[in-house]
């Protein structure tokens, strides 16, 4: 039987406020009305008035407009704090990613800016990716995205308003609700107007992302944006949308990137930018599933209530077992061996500056000892734990060993000759 809203330890603990507003929300519901509901070509057509009508979606970020709320009514089932949430998201995201439109149109030059040697970490959810990520951008070499930066790109930052200005306030006063309406999500899932974003945050802004299915459960939309939708297309509004972050002259020595979802579209990355470097970590996915199966159902939990932990489980030991098969066939075809690194989550976790210095070494970067100063600094104030943690079995999901080890071996084979 499934874990319910009652009985799931993992699941977001709601506040009275956020209670009341599903109430009021399903009383409406019941009489006819629902404030919240969400029409595609509302949304759209919200994003083209506040623009003039200057300029349109790209095709494939349309249609991904569609696939998305097509799959929130059909299969989500979203309380009304839920579709409150994404309504609110997806008029803000469509106005952006026009305005970011408008922004090329006008200014053609923005296509030719250079993106050289971006670097990309991938692996599976847990894996160390987060906390490397923001190890390594601590280096002043390595610019990466933040969170502020994906919500609300527009107006692009320079150097004298990187860190504050009007966007930055707005969003830390939008999580600072969050937290406060949700006193439990920052454990769950710790979040930062400054801090560095993955690459769901970019190309959610394609509509072709990861991002909503660790809101909802989205299985048809999931479906369309594994093995259907134009990942070469989302790679390359990617490209763009560093294109428009570089126009403001917040520069560095090389992007630095971050997403698991990376795992689908190595070749798309290539394509895109051929000189990439790539960040490996593995994990035995024993360990890996339950904690990213716990996270996305505890993180559902918060809009939907009918959130279903078995489900989540199967749905993500199959999801990632396909993205690591499509990763290693796609590896095997390229040979780009020159540009990745593999790492172990064990070594990382004993020793992250070693690990960081054979990063370094490997792709022939200058680590500094400003730099490294940084990096130690942070690894003390961000120990472990430092928000919270919970803990999760593979057993609350309806999963085992025996059945991680069946679905995944290929790659425990893959990680077992590391």
């Amino acid at each position: 039987m499934s874990n319910t809203l009652d009985d799931a330890e993992f699941f977001i603990q709601r506040t009275s406020t956020l209670n009341g507003i599903n109430f009021l929300g399903k009383v409406l519901r019941k009489i006819g009305m629902d404030p919240f509901a969400l029409d595609a070509q509302n949304i759209l057509n919200s994003g083209l008035r506040k623009t003039n009508n200057a300029v349109s979606l790209p095709n494939s970020a349309y249609v991904g407009v569609e696939q998305l709320i097509a799959s929130i009514q059909n299969d989500a089932d979203l309380n009304p704090f839920g579709s409150l949430a994404f309504k609110t998201l997806l008029k803000r995201t469509v106005y952006q990613r026009l305005k970011i439109e408008q922004q090329f149109n006008l200014n053609p030059g923005l296509n030719e800016i250079a993106i050289k040697s971006p670097v990309f970490i991938i692996g599976m959810p847990r894996t160390g990716t987060t906390i490397l990520h923001a190890l390594l951008n601590e280096d002043r070499a390595n610019r990466s995205p933040l969170s502020w930066e994906c919500l609300l790109p527009y107006p692009v930052s320079t150097p004298e308003n990187h860190r504050n200005n009007e966007q930055v306030k707005t969003v830390e006063k939008e999580f600072g609700q969050l937290f406060k309406l949700v006193p439990d999500f920052k454990k769950k899932h710790h979040m930062e107007a400054d801090s560095p974003q993955e690459c769901i945050g970019i190309n959610f802004l394609d509509f072709n992302s990861f991002q909503p299915a660790a809101q909802a459960y989205i299985p048809s939309y999931m479906d369309w944006f594994m093995n259907k939708a134009d990942k070469s297309s989302t790679m390359q509004w990617h490209k763009r949308f560093l294109q428009y972050l570089s126009s403001g002259g917040v520069e560095s020595d090389r992007w630095l990137l971050k997403s698991p979802v990376h795992l689908i579209r190595l070749k798309e990355i290539f394509e895109v930018y051929p000189d990439a470097k790539i960040i490996m970590t593995h994990r035995h996915p024993n360990k890996v599933v339950a904690s990213a199966a716990s996270l996305i159902s505890s993180v559902r939990s918060l809009y939907s209530d009918n959130e279903d932990p078995i489900r989540t489980g199967a749905e993500q030991a199959e999801f990632w077992s396909a993205a690591f098969n499509i990763f290693l066939e796609q590896r095997k075809e390229l040979d780009k061996e020159d540009q990745i690194i593999d790492l172990k989550f064990d070594d990382f976790i004993q020793d992250q500056m070693g690990v960081v210095e054979q990063i370094y070494q490997r792709f022939s970067w200058n680590l500094s000892d400003a730099s490294t100063e940084a990096m130690r600094n942070f690894l003390i104030t961000n120990p472990p734990g430092k928000h919270g943690t919970h803990e999760y079995t593979l057993e609350q999901f309806g999963l085992s060993e025996e059945k991680i080890e069946k679905q995944f071996k290929s790659y425990i084979e893959f990680i077992n000759r590391l």
